[in-house]
């Protein structure tokens, strides 16, 4: 694990690399800059990446840039007039940061959006139908997202306007597996849930990554939750990547446990005051 400079495009240095698995890259952020408008700077020096049959958690507070990070790379940031305006974007070792968001799904890369956006008026099924690719495997994909998600066969012709936030978070990923991703941009997947329903969704997601050589790049806030199933982390502030490392790693830092799991050095719940006053060390920064 290591910790950032302040400024400055960079690498991971090698001890960080050696912490990771050993598959192959499949996703590089390559110092990117993003800016909305052309003046609004949100992204500076932007350095990750996800490897094959992986889970990237991606952490920190609002307005903090994460999803402008999957926004970037799934090619959605034209429609808030937002641009990659340095470095660049790799899937596969092909330069993806110019592409449209129809090229990118194409390729393997699909996003789940932060809110369930879900076609209300459809049925579950008619939502699914909705994220297929490839007529030719349809049936057989619509059995694969049935068999991960249970509640969604036993409720097929629901109009899915009537779901629990819960099933129609399972509908959204479920829609996503439908168009057989490479890598899955998963955003706040667990906001608005019972603890038992997050537990249940990401057992899936976790699953997904293993049953589907599929690899996923996780925004959440629950930082325990996406720690539990994921391989590696980013810890990121005002634009910026400022904490990397493996997942256990980062699970046992002082500084995200205090910051991100309000955890005492004794391991003990701190109170929501001391978590919101909560004084970064001066390393944190670099």
């Amino acid at each position: 694990m290591e910790l950032f400079p302040s400024g400055g495009s960079r690498k991971p240095l090698e001890g960080a690399l050696l912490n990771q698995s050993l598959e192959e890259v499949l996703l590089t952020v390559n110092n990117i800059e993003v800016k909305y408008l052309g003046v609004i700077l949100v992204l500076r020096g932007v350095y990750m990446e996800v490897r094959e049959r992986q889970i990237v958690s991606l952490l920190g507070a609002n307005g903090a840039g994460k999803t402008t990070i999957l926004k970037a790379i799934s090619g959605l940031l034209k429609s808030e007039e937002g641009d990659v305006t340095d470095g660049k974007i790799e899937f596969l070792e092909e330069r993806v940061d110019k592409k449209s968001p129809e090229e990118l799904v194409r390729l393997g890369i699909i996003q789940v959006l932060e809110g369930r956006r879900i076609f209300h008026h459809l049925t579950i099924e008619e939502n699914l139908l909705v994220g297929s690719t490839n007529p030719a495997s349809t049936k057989m994909d619509l059995e694969k997202c049935y068999g991960y998600f249970e509640p969604l066969k036993r409720m097929q012709n629901r109009i899915a306007g009537y779901l629990s936030g819960g099933e129609q978070q399972m509908l959204v990923i479920a829609r996503a597996l439908m168009a057989r991703p490479e890598l899955m941009l998963l955003d706040e997947p667990s906001m608005g849930l019972a603890p038992l329903l997050v537990q249940e969704i990401f057992g899936i997601v976790s699953s997904l990554m293993k049953d589907e050589d599929m690899s996923v790049l996780l925004v959440e806030q629950n930082a325990l939750a996406a720690l539990s199933i994921a391989d590696y982390g980013y810890v990121m502030e005002s634009g910026k990547i400022v904490l990397d490392g493996a997942a256990n790693e980062l699970r046992e830092n002082q500084d995200v446990k205090e910051f991100y799991l309000g955890l005492s050095d004794l391991g003990k719940r701190k109170s929501y005051r001391e978590v919101k006053h909560y004084k970064r060390r001066k390393r944190w920064l670099g």
